[in-house]
C-alpha cells in the first residue's frame, strides 16, 4: 500500500506523435476510472521513446506537452492522478545507470521482446544500448514507485519474463514488463 492507504498504479505513454482515438479507447478510457480508485502515477515516458527515435527526437519534443493537454481535455485530474514527464525524474537516470552496469548484456539480449521489436521494427537501427536497456529503463521506474528500499545494489536478483505482471502488492502496472528486480 501506498501512504495514502491505496494501491498504486504505474502508467505511460511514449510521446511520438498525436494522439488519436486509439489512445482514448486503449488507455486513457482507463485512466480516467483508475484515478478514482488508485493512487495513480501517469507519465510521459520520453526517454522510452527516445529509444526508438533517436535519430530524430524532435517529435518527442513537439509531442510531450500536446499530449499531456490531450491527457487533460479527456479528463485526467491532476489533483487524483500525478502526472509527470520520465526525464525530469533525476533518481529515474541514477537508477537506471546503476542497474545498467550491473547487469550482464547476455541477460538483456535473451528477453524475448527484444528481438520481435527488432524485427517489427526492421526499418529502424535498433543496435543501441537505449534499445537493448530499455527493460532496465522500465525497472528502475517501477522501483521508483514501490515501496522497495536498495540498500545495496548486491542485494538485488534479475529476473526475465515476458509477460504482463502485476508488481507487488502495491503497485499496478499497466505495461509489459521484461524484466523484474527482486531482493534477495
Amino acid at each position: 500500500m501506498s501512504i495514502s492507504g491505496k494501491q498504486r498504479v504505474l502508467s505511460g505513454m511514449r510521446p511520438t506523435g498525436q494522439l488519436h482515438l486509439g489512445h482514448y479507447h486503449g488507455v486513457l478510457k482507463n485512466w480516467l476510472e483508475l484515478q478514482q480508485e488508485y493512487e495513480c502515477f501517469f507519465f510521459v515516458a520520453d526517454w522510452h521513446a527516445l529509444t526508438t527515435e533517436y535519430e530524430d527526437p524532435s517529435i518527442i519534443e513537439k509531442s510531450v506537452w500536446n499530449m499531456v493537454i490531450d491527457w487533460l481535455a479527456v479528463g485526467v485530474n491532476p489533483g487524483s492522478a500525478k502526472l509527470f514527464i520520465q526525464s525530469r525524474v533525476p533518481e529515474h537516470a541514477e537508477l537506471h545507470l546503476l542497474l545498467s552496469m550491473s547487469t550482464p548484456l547476455s541477460w538483456l539480449e535473451r528477453v524475448p521482446s527484444y528481438k520481435d521489436q527488432q524485427e517489427k521494427l526492421s526499418d529502424k537501427d535498433l543496435t543501441t544500448y537505449g534499445f537493448l536497456g530499455y527493460p532496465l529503463l522500465q525497472a528502475a521506474l517501477i522501483l521508483l514507485f514501490t515501496r522497495l528500499v536498495l540498500f545495496r545494489l548486491a542485494k538485488i536478483r534479475f529476473h526475465m519474463l515476458s509477460w504482463r505482471v502485476k508488481w507487488s502488492d502495491d503497485l499496478i502496472i499497466s505495461m509489459d514488463v521484461n524484466l523484474i528486480l527482486r531482493r534477495i
